[in-house]
């Protein structure tokens, strides 16, 4: 075991691999680090860090077998040289790296790091362009790159191989930040506040994913995995799921009906319905909602990227706010980066009419999901699950398929709202919504959607059986447009016309 400066002992590079990998599947790519033109001094501190430690260098890289699933592996060494990289240490990981994109290999990178190696200056600190280049060709081949930041990752570690996750999680209590806290104290005279670079901060702040023991790790890993190569698999065939009456109820009842408190939202909809799910969390920018669900899941053998608009984490005082809007945006671009079909789920009363709204690029933020969702290289599918408020709502509408419960709708305003402008009192809301055709009965009617999931007669009724209703249609939907591909965004607009 290797101990950091502080806190308890935590797995070394080789415990890690030990951890996550299958029994004896671990080969090293790894040759002896050139150590050409090295003085005598620095010389020495490398072969004392490399007894102490029982590697030859920072970083460890090779390949080996995850639950059964070959994938490749960086994993530092903060036993040797506090884990700082330097010139030897760059060249192994961009070596790695590179086959590892060449051998069409998912990534795992495991960094723990104090940053660039001081002992070597700004010629290893530049290293960082060559590696974050290496990390950004893997990504474009559409591979998946998997990061768990360990105890302690900082500096330019950090701001380069350590935060360029597709997926990102951090070891419970891990100091996890760019400037290093001694670093900090030295130039301003005082301690760096307790409680901001640490794993369950940044998880808090939508920075990271989620923070994992090291035991655990290769559970979420393979889940991960399961989801992220699923696309490049054989599609599955699926049967059209038969489909039920549906009784013409009322625009007003059907809008009632949605509100329901106790009405399937998104996360009862994964639970029923879906396998594999992996939360994700935040923008990876500094930004989360609680009003947007981000996660990757199958339903049956479909993969997908799910953003939905969660009912549960949208009250009066707390509204979907434009950053939920900017999470969503990451979730495009994980779709269209792996080649994942992107599924969107339509149900809020409306994003936030604040004075804190405008300020953070409301108008913007939707105008953007529009603009991307509409050109967006990767299979989409709407679902329309139950209230579907304002530009928020619409934010998330534009697909290659659309599919709605039977009580869901889409309007410009509440129907109250259309009321209060129209009639100025709130009585005629329900004429409002009938005459503004906001129902999912009348968007089929206009093309706008595909297909509708029977309520029997309302979800809030039959919370499990509705969800696995919905499950099915959209485990056909999405294997369908696995095989046929994303749509134009020439088709994805017609149906508007």
């Amino acid at each position: 075991m290797s101990r950091t400066t502080s806190g308890p002992a935590r797995p070394s590079a080789r415990d890690l691999i030990d951890l996550v990998l299958d029994p004896g599947s671990w080969t090293s790519w790894d040759t002896a680090p050139d150590r050409t033109g090295v003085g005598e001094e620095y010389a020495a501190e490398l072969a004392a860090a490399a007894r102490r430690s029982g590697v030859d260098e920072s970083v460890l890289t090779g390949e080996g077998l995850m639950r059964g699933r070959r994938v490749a592996v960086l994993v530092g060494e903060f036993g040797f040289l506090a884990g700082s990289i330097g010139r030897a240490a760059t060249d192994r990981l961009v070596a790695a790296i590179t086959r590892a994109t060449a051998e069409g290999l998912p990534l795992l990178a495991a960094p723990v790091s104090g940053g660039t190696r001081m002992q070597e200056g700004t010629p290893a600190f530049v290293q960082m362009v060559r590696i974050s280049e290496a990390v950004a060709a893997h990504r474009s081949a559409g591979l998946p790159y998997l990061v768990y930041l360990r105890h302690p990752t900082t500096g330019g570690v950090m701001a380069s191989w350590g935060s360029l996750g597709h997926v990102t999680v951090a070891e419970p209590g891990a100091l996890v930040g760019f400037l290093g806290p001694r670093v900090y104290s030295a130039l301003y005279g005082r301690e760096f506040p307790a409680g901001v670079q640490t794993s369950e901060n940044l998880y808090a702040r939508g920075i990271i994913d989620a923070v994992v023991a090291p035991e655990d790790i290769a559970e979420i890993l393979d889940r991960a995995l399961t989801v992220l190569l699923a696309a490049k698999g054989p599609i599955p065939e699926v049967a059209d799921p038969p489909t039920s009456p549906l009784p013409d109820v009322d625009t007003w009842d059907a809008v009632t009906r949605s509100r329901r408190p106790d009405r399937p939202g998104v996360r009862r909809l994964l639970r029923y319905a879906a396998r594999d799910v992996v939360p994700l969390n935040g923008t990876g920018q500094g930004e989360q909602d609680p009003g947007l669900l981000i996660a990757l899941a199958r339903f049956g053998e479909a993969p997908c990227v799910v953003l939905g608009q969660d009912r549960r984490g949208q009250t009066a005082d707390h509204p979907m706010g434009p950053q939920a809007l900017r999470e969503a945006r990451r979730g495009f671009r994980l779709a269209s980066e792996l080649g994942l079909p992107l599924v969107t789920v339509i149900d809020t009363q409306g994003a936030a009419l604040s004075p804190e709204a405008e300020n953070g690029g409301l108008a913007g933020e939707i105008a953007r999901c529009l603009s991307e969702l509409v050109t967006l290289p990767a299979p989409t599918l709407c679902l329309m699950l139950g209230e579907g408020n304002g530009g928020g709502a619409l934010a998330f509408l534009p697909a290659d398929r659309v599919v709605a419960a039977q009580h869901a709708w889409l309007s410009p305003l509440p129907p109250e709202g259309a009321s209060a402008i129209v009639h100025r009192d709130l009585d005629h809301a329900p004429e409002m919504a009938r005459r503004q055709q906001v129902r999912a009965l009348d968007l089929h009617r206009l093309g706008v959607v595909d297909r509708i999931v029977a309520e029997q007669p309302d979800a809030a009724e039959e919370p499990e059986e509705f969800c696995r209703r919905v499950g099915a249609v959209l485990e056909f939907e999405l294997a369908r447009l696995l095989r046929v591909g994303a749509g134009t965004p020439a088709q994805r607009a017609e149906r508007y016309r």
